[in-house]
């Protein structure tokens, strides 16, 4: 069953928040060895220039530090806004793999732009993995309405997202002290994209894993497959010069399938009225037993 809490985003929205309080409350004030611990977990977790204590795994770790608790509050809202439709829509597996591996090219971006720059500093913060997000977001429901700060009136998906990556590519050129790291939220949408249009091995790994897992250890709601490939009968033509005329739809019998779900014996009948219904409402207003069907059907082919 679909929840407004999926496994991934559960877990970032805990992390996120804990790594916070453990750095603001827990170690704030202590020191060890004449250092204080909370500028000790910065020096190893946050992100550092490349010649000032870079280490591999600060590309990271850095995702889950803030520097705020509005810096916090509005990347945990956009997270949970975004990503939960694109976490239900993909599985949990490809939304993390997708997450982790746009806040790395964030990272991977901002260091190089800040070395060409001349500037460097500590950066943290999961904004350049959500800038992601968003993008995939956009690409994936490009007229669904939008409305979050600083824009208080509905626009499309798509719109947003370009005005929000042309305000970080115009703020980063400017070079204006704001303390925020434009240029990484940019290489963030820029590793989404990419892992977009190239990363579908990188996507097949994670769902293989993911169909070849115990049934018991599943997440069965996560659909993650292309339903484009569900077989779908198509409408016969009868062709007559300079005439082309629609032939009568077919009246649909119950024909024999392949395909079996729980037992039940699913017609090419059934798939359709389901494909039918998503062209007509969407996803979403499936129930969870036509999703099952469309889920293992998928899987049968």
């Amino acid at each position: 069953m679909n929840t407004a809490f999926p496994p991934f985003i559960k877990f970032l929205l805990i992390a996120n928040v804990a790594v916070f309080v453990v750095e603001n409350l827990f170690l704030a004030g202590l020191s060890y060895g004449g250092t204080r611990l909370d500028l000790l977990l910065m020096q190893w977790f946050a992100l550092m220039p490349i010649d000032d204590g870079f280490l591999p795994w600060q590309l990271v770790s850095y995702q889950f530090m803030h520097g705020s608790i509005g810096h916090l509050f509005f990347n945990m809202l956009a997270l949970w806004m975004f990503g939960m439709e694109l976490e239900h829509l993909w599985g949990t597996k490809r939304f993390a793999m997708y997450y982790v591996l746009s806040g790395i090219a964030a990272g991977a971006t901002h260091i190089v732009i800040s070395m060409l720059m001349g500037n460097g500093a500590p950066t943290v913060g999961a904004s350049g993995s959500i800038m992601g997000v968003l993008l995939a977001f956009g690409l994936t429901f490009p007229t669904r309405p939008v409305m979050m700060f600083p824009i208080f009136f509905p626009i499309p998906a798509r719109i947003f997202v370009l005005l929000y990556a042309g305000l970080d590519l115009v703020m980063g050129l400017m070079n204006t002290s704001d303390g925020v790291a434009h240029f990484a939220h940019l290489g963030g949408a820029l590793g989404g994209w990419l892992l977009l249009k190239f990363g579908a091995p990188l996507f097949r790994l994670a769902d293989r894993q993911h169909t070849s897992m115990p049934r018991g250890l599943r997440d069965d709601d996560a659909i993650d497959v292309d339903y484009r490939d569900v077989p779908r009968r198509s409408v016969q033509y009868d062709y007559q010069p300079h005439v082309i005329t629609p032939a009568p739809p077919p009246v649909r019998t119950s024909t024999p399938t392949r395909f079996v779900v729980d037992g039940e014996s699913i017609t090419q009948e059934a798939i359709d009225e389901i494909l039918d219904k998503i062209s007509q409402a969407g996803y979403h207003s499936l129930t969870e037993h036509e999703k099952r069907i469309l889920f293992e059907v998928s899987r049968q082919i």
